[in-house]
């Protein structure tokens, strides 16, 4: 078995697996009100292609956590199907699922079922009428369903992702956070990154990592957990003397890039080493081709070693991406 190496030394063990480039919200800090236009069909891996292709990043190239994403993931039609192939890979993968819990609730149990160990769902906010104006539809009831069933379902540590917009939720984080621990959920607040399809992105509009603890501190203790970080991109901090805590990833404040240990597979099959790469490499025009497994884990390695020493944002040259987080996966 062969490394996932990069020129740097890091080395790639977590793989984000984008499943769909759809989606059925409309978040105002991901895309317009109209929607994008989807992948073609043919363009999309199909599962026995995604499995095949997770299968070679386990077996040969020592990957052992595997998080599947969109798009929307839960609009995958062979959403379970692909939990449970993977799983019977290698029982010991860890399997992950981000998603913004729009039809969690009946499907909690299958993923449970099929191998998934749990679950990150993405909510800005636990007020209906802000819900509505962030996402452009009026579904927080299903997402507090979809929450309720997967930590029903034993689907946890069930974690909140949560991003703040200025003069939209900001001044809800502190409500977010109390929320969240109540019902057990571990809330990971996430700073706005160069990701939005409308490219309308600016480091002065977002809210910094600063602003997240000013807004936490004004009504909890907060106290750095003595855990060591290590590849995890967010830091942690106890709250009110524990046992719950909240994390906060700042990838534009503070960037992790040094410990990154992640690789990603978008929906169409190309390989992305880093979130904000503007290149990719291709795996499903091989695969199509008839390579064998050797091959495509060589392709892998060689985009690999493409991985720059970070991200990028504060060079002035930084570009952002093409594609949006909708279409590369979180």
């Amino acid at each position: 078995m062969r490394a996932l190496e990069d020129r740097y030394g890091r080395v790639a063990t977590d793989l984000r697996v984008s499943l769909t480039d759809r989606c059925n919200l409309r978040c105002s800090y991901c895309m317009p009100a109209e929607g994008l236009d989807w992948l073609p069909g043919e363009e999309v891996l199909s599962d026995d292609e995604v499995v095949r292709l997770v299968r070679v990043g386990v077996e040969q190239l020592g990957i052992r956590e595997v998080r599947f994403t969109g798009g929307e993931p839960l609009v995958r039609r062979g959403l379970v199907d692909i939990v449970r192939r993977t799983k019977a890979i290698d029982p010991t993968l860890e399997l992950s699922l981000t998603t913004n819990a729009l039809g969690l609730a009946r499907m909690a149990d299958a993923l449970a079922e099929a191998g998934l160990d749990r679950v990150n769902v993405s909510l800005d906010t636990v007020d209906a009428a802000t819900f509505h104006q962030i996402t452009r539809r009026d579904r927080l009831h299903d997402v507090v369903a979809g929450l309720e069933a997967a930590q029903a379902a034993g689907l946890g540590p069930v974690k909140v992702n949560a991003v703040l917009l200025r003069g939209v939720n900001d001044h809800q984080a502190a409500e977010l956070l109390g929320w969240s621990i109540e019902r057990g959920y571990e809330l990971r607040f996430i700073e706005q990154m160069p990701l939005d399809a409308q490219h309308g992105w600016s480091r002065e509009g977002m809210i910094t990592a600063d602003e997240i603890f000013a807004r936490l501190e004004a009504e909890f203790l907060l106290e750095p957990a003595v855990e060591p970080r290590g590849s995890a991109p967010a830091e942690l901090f106890r709250v009110n003397g524990g046992p719950a805590t909240v994390g906060v990833i700042a990838s534009v404040t503070r960037p992790f890039c040094g410990d990154c240990d992640r690789v990603r597979l978008t929906a169409d099959g190309q390989i992305r080493n880093c979130l904000f790469a503007r290149e990719e490499s291709d795996l499903r025009a091989a695969l199509r081709a008839g390579a064998a497994d050797e091959e495509l884990a060589e392709r892998w390695l060689i985009a690999m070693r493409g991985k720059r020493a970070g991200h990028g944002i504060d060079d002035p040259s930084f570009l952002q991406p093409d594609r949006p987080m909708s279409a590369i996966g979180g």
